[in-house]
Protein backbone atom coordinates (compact mmCIF):
# COMPACT_ATOMS: atom_id res chain seq x y z
CA UNK A 1 0.00 0.00 0.00
CA UNK A 2 3.12 2.54 0.59
CA UNK A 3 6.29 2.04 -0.04
CA UNK A 4 8.70 4.64 1.24
CA UNK A 5 12.46 4.03 -0.50
CA UNK A 6 15.62 5.29 0.59
CA UNK A 7 13.62 8.55 1.76
CA UNK A 8 16.36 11.42 2.63
CA UNK A 9 14.86 14.85 4.65
CA UNK A 10 16.87 17.75 5.62
CA UNK A 11 16.24 20.50 8.20
CA UNK A 12 18.06 23.75 6.69
CA UNK A 13 21.96 21.95 6.85
CA UNK A 14 20.61 18.92 9.09
CA UNK A 15 20.27 15.58 7.51
CA UNK A 16 17.43 14.36 9.69
CA UNK A 17 16.21 11.60 7.52
CA UNK A 18 18.60 9.31 5.80
CA UNK A 19 17.83 6.56 3.33
CA UNK A 20 14.51 5.42 5.21
CA UNK A 21 13.27 2.13 3.34
CA UNK A 22 9.75 1.30 4.78
CA UNK A 23 6.83 -1.06 3.77
CA UNK A 24 3.21 -0.78 4.85
CA UNK A 25 1.12 -3.95 4.16
CA UNK A 26 -2.42 -2.92 3.39
CA UNK A 27 -4.29 -3.92 6.41
CA UNK A 28 -1.36 -3.72 8.71
CA UNK A 29 -0.97 -1.95 12.23
CA UNK A 30 2.39 -0.81 12.46
CA UNK A 31 4.33 1.02 15.42
CA UNK A 32 6.93 3.31 14.57
CA UNK A 33 9.12 3.39 17.51
CA UNK A 34 12.39 5.26 19.47
CA UNK A 35 13.40 7.88 21.69
CA UNK A 36 12.43 11.55 21.40
CA UNK A 37 14.33 13.41 18.29
CA UNK A 38 15.32 10.54 16.05
CA UNK A 39 13.38 11.55 13.09
CA UNK A 40 10.25 10.02 13.57
CA UNK A 41 7.02 12.76 13.57
CA UNK A 42 9.66 14.18 10.53
CA UNK A 43 8.98 10.48 8.73
CA UNK A 44 5.33 10.87 9.28
CA UNK A 45 4.86 14.93 8.36
CA UNK A 46 7.21 13.77 5.10
CA UNK A 47 5.02 10.79 4.41
CA UNK A 48 1.94 13.55 4.52
CA UNK A 49 3.37 16.50 2.44
CA UNK A 50 4.15 18.67 4.93
CA UNK A 51 7.87 18.52 4.87
CA UNK A 52 9.57 18.33 1.45
CA UNK A 53 11.99 15.14 1.04
CA UNK A 54 14.65 15.91 -0.63
CA UNK A 55 15.57 12.69 -2.18
CA UNK A 56 13.77 8.68 -2.55
CA UNK A 57 10.68 7.99 -3.05
CA UNK A 58 7.09 7.77 -1.98
CA UNK A 59 4.63 5.18 -3.71
CA UNK A 60 1.07 5.09 -2.48
CA UNK A 61 -1.48 2.69 -4.06
CA UNK A 62 0.49 2.98 -6.94
CA UNK A 63 0.83 7.22 -7.26
CA UNK A 64 4.47 8.65 -6.58
CA UNK A 65 3.82 11.33 -4.06
CA UNK A 66 6.53 13.22 -3.63
CA UNK A 67 5.31 16.03 -6.17
CA UNK A 68 2.30 16.03 -4.34
CA UNK A 69 0.79 18.55 -1.68
CA UNK A 70 -0.61 17.63 1.62
CA UNK A 71 -4.13 18.11 0.03
CA UNK A 72 -3.57 16.11 -2.46
CA UNK A 73 -2.23 13.21 -0.35
CA UNK A 74 -5.36 13.52 1.86
CA UNK A 75 -7.92 13.51 -1.33
CA UNK A 76 -5.98 10.31 -2.05
CA UNK A 77 -7.09 8.52 0.92
CA UNK A 78 -4.39 9.90 3.67
CA UNK A 79 -5.88 10.91 7.07
CA UNK A 80 -3.39 12.44 9.70
CA UNK A 81 -3.73 13.03 13.56
CA UNK A 82 -0.90 15.37 14.03
CA UNK A 83 1.24 15.05 17.52
CA UNK A 84 -0.85 17.68 19.69
CA UNK A 85 -3.85 17.35 17.92
CA UNK A 86 -4.03 20.34 16.34
CA UNK A 87 -8.12 21.11 16.73
CA UNK A 88 -9.36 24.61 15.90
CA UNK A 89 -10.06 25.81 19.44
CA UNK A 90 -11.92 28.38 18.03
CA UNK A 91 -14.16 26.18 15.86
CA UNK A 92 -17.33 23.95 16.94
CA UNK A 93 -16.69 20.02 17.24
CA UNK A 94 -18.93 19.90 14.12
CA UNK A 95 -16.92 22.76 12.28
CA UNK A 96 -13.64 20.73 13.28
CA UNK A 97 -15.47 17.89 12.05
CA UNK A 98 -16.00 19.47 8.38
CA UNK A 99 -12.96 20.51 8.12
CA UNK A 100 -11.89 17.17 7.31
CA UNK A 101 -14.56 16.48 4.67
CA UNK A 102 -13.09 18.83 2.41
CA UNK A 103 -10.79 16.31 1.20
CA UNK A 104 -13.19 13.33 0.31
CA UNK A 105 -13.28 12.91 -3.42
CA UNK A 106 -16.93 11.94 -2.91
CA UNK A 107 -18.00 15.58 -2.15
CA UNK A 108 -19.78 14.51 0.95
CA UNK A 109 -20.84 17.34 2.95
CA UNK A 110 -22.44 15.48 5.79
CA UNK A 111 -20.61 13.87 8.82
CA UNK A 112 -20.82 10.08 8.79
CA UNK A 113 -22.68 8.57 11.37
CA UNK A 114 -19.83 5.98 11.62
CA UNK A 115 -17.13 8.80 13.07
CA UNK A 116 -20.35 8.98 16.25
CA UNK A 117 -20.80 5.68 16.39
CA UNK A 118 -16.73 5.47 17.50
CA UNK A 119 -16.92 8.32 19.59
CA UNK A 120 -20.49 9.28 20.97
CA UNK A 121 -19.23 12.21 23.05
CA UNK A 122 -18.53 13.70 20.40
CA UNK A 123 -22.29 13.78 18.89
CA UNK A 124 -22.81 15.05 22.64
CA UNK A 125 -20.46 17.84 22.32
CA UNK A 126 -21.21 19.18 19.09
CA UNK A 127 -21.59 22.79 19.61
CA UNK A 128 -19.25 23.24 22.24
CA UNK A 129 -16.12 24.90 20.82
CA UNK A 130 -13.12 22.28 20.84
CA UNK A 131 -10.68 24.57 22.86
CA UNK A 132 -13.38 23.65 25.92
CA UNK A 133 -12.64 19.78 25.71
CA UNK A 134 -11.06 17.89 27.41
CA UNK A 135 -7.18 16.19 26.59
CA UNK A 136 -9.17 13.13 25.54
CA UNK A 137 -12.12 14.40 23.77
CA UNK A 138 -10.31 17.15 22.00
CA UNK A 139 -7.73 13.85 20.88
CA UNK A 140 -11.02 12.09 20.13
CA UNK A 141 -12.25 15.10 17.71
CA UNK A 142 -8.62 15.43 15.69
CA UNK A 143 -8.95 11.13 15.25
CA UNK A 144 -12.68 11.80 14.50
CA UNK A 145 -11.95 14.80 11.96
CA UNK A 146 -9.54 12.44 9.95
CA UNK A 147 -11.87 9.78 9.79
CA UNK A 148 -14.18 12.28 8.09
CA UNK A 149 -12.29 11.95 4.55
CA UNK A 150 -12.50 8.15 4.81
CA UNK A 151 -9.13 7.22 4.31
CA UNK A 152 -7.54 3.77 3.56
CA UNK A 153 -4.53 5.00 5.55
CA UNK A 154 -4.59 6.53 8.82
CA UNK A 155 -1.11 8.56 10.28
CA UNK A 156 -1.19 8.77 14.32
CA UNK A 157 1.39 10.46 15.73
CA UNK A 158 1.22 10.02 19.90
CA UNK A 159 -2.40 9.46 20.05
CA UNK A 160 -1.89 8.77 24.03
CA UNK A 161 0.07 11.51 24.48
CA UNK A 162 -1.23 13.03 27.91
CA UNK A 163 -4.39 11.46 27.65
CA UNK A 164 -6.18 9.93 31.04
CA UNK A 165 -5.94 5.78 31.38
CA UNK A 166 -9.32 5.28 30.37
CA UNK A 167 -9.44 7.04 26.97
CA UNK A 168 -6.30 5.46 26.11
CA UNK A 169 -8.19 2.31 26.15
CA UNK A 170 -10.66 3.26 24.67
CA UNK A 171 -8.50 4.71 21.58
CA UNK A 172 -6.93 1.33 21.38
CA UNK A 173 -10.11 -0.17 21.13
CA UNK A 174 -11.01 2.10 18.03
CA UNK A 175 -7.73 1.53 16.68
CA UNK A 176 -8.20 -1.99 16.66
CA UNK A 177 -11.76 -2.04 15.11
CA UNK A 178 -10.58 0.72 12.57
CA UNK A 179 -7.86 -2.20 11.61
CA UNK A 180 -9.27 -5.04 11.74
CA UNK A 181 -13.08 -4.60 11.08
CA UNK A 182 -12.70 -1.48 8.24
CA UNK A 183 -8.96 -2.30 7.04
CA UNK A 184 -7.64 0.67 7.50
CA UNK A 185 -3.94 0.58 7.31
CA UNK A 186 -2.42 2.13 10.40
CA UNK A 187 0.95 4.11 11.51
CA UNK A 188 1.04 5.46 14.37
CA UNK A 189 3.84 6.44 16.69
CA UNK A 190 3.56 5.68 20.11
CA UNK A 191 6.03 5.45 23.36
CA UNK A 192 4.03 3.53 25.34
CA UNK A 193 5.28 -0.29 24.92
CA UNK A 194 2.24 -1.58 26.48
CA UNK A 195 0.18 -0.01 24.07
CA UNK A 196 1.84 -0.72 21.09
CA UNK A 197 2.37 -4.35 22.25
CA UNK A 198 -1.30 -4.14 22.12
CA UNK A 199 -2.71 -2.67 18.62
CA UNK A 200 0.68 -3.09 16.65
CA UNK A 201 1.26 -5.88 14.07
CA UNK A 202 4.33 -5.00 13.48
CA UNK A 203 7.45 -2.30 14.22
CA UNK A 204 10.05 -0.08 12.70
CA UNK A 205 12.27 1.66 15.23
CA UNK A 206 14.09 4.85 13.87
CA UNK A 207 17.47 6.45 15.56
CA UNK A 208 19.42 9.12 14.76
CA UNK A 209 16.78 9.51 11.32
CA UNK A 210 17.80 5.95 10.24
CA UNK A 211 15.32 2.95 10.02
CA UNK A 212 17.39 0.12 12.34
CA UNK A 213 14.96 -2.45 12.85
CA UNK A 214 11.66 -3.98 11.35
CA UNK A 215 10.03 -6.84 12.17
CA UNK A 216 6.37 -8.60 13.57
CA UNK A 217 5.48 -7.17 17.04
CA UNK A 218 6.20 -10.57 18.60
CA UNK A 219 10.00 -10.25 17.60
CA UNK A 220 10.61 -6.83 19.58
CA UNK A 221 13.13 -8.33 21.81
CA UNK A 222 14.41 -6.96 25.62
CA UNK A 223 17.44 -6.63 23.41
CA UNK A 224 15.88 -3.66 20.99
CA UNK A 225 14.34 -2.16 23.30
CA UNK A 226 17.29 -1.62 25.62
CA UNK A 227 19.26 -0.63 22.58
CA UNK A 228 16.70 1.83 21.11
CA UNK A 229 13.84 2.78 23.01
CA UNK A 230 15.44 2.42 27.02
CA UNK A 231 16.25 5.91 28.35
Amino acid sequence: MLNIQALNQFYAESHTLWDVSLQFEQGSCTCLMGRNGVGKTTLLKTIMGLLQSKSGSIIFDGTELTDKDASQRARLGIGYVPQGRDIFAQLTVAENLMVGLSARPDKLRSIPDSVFELFPVLKQMMHRRGGDLSGGQQQQLAIGRALCIDPKFLILDEPTEGIQPNIVREIGDVILRLNKELNITVLLVEQKLPFARRVGQTFAILDRGRCEATGRMDALSDELIKQYLSV
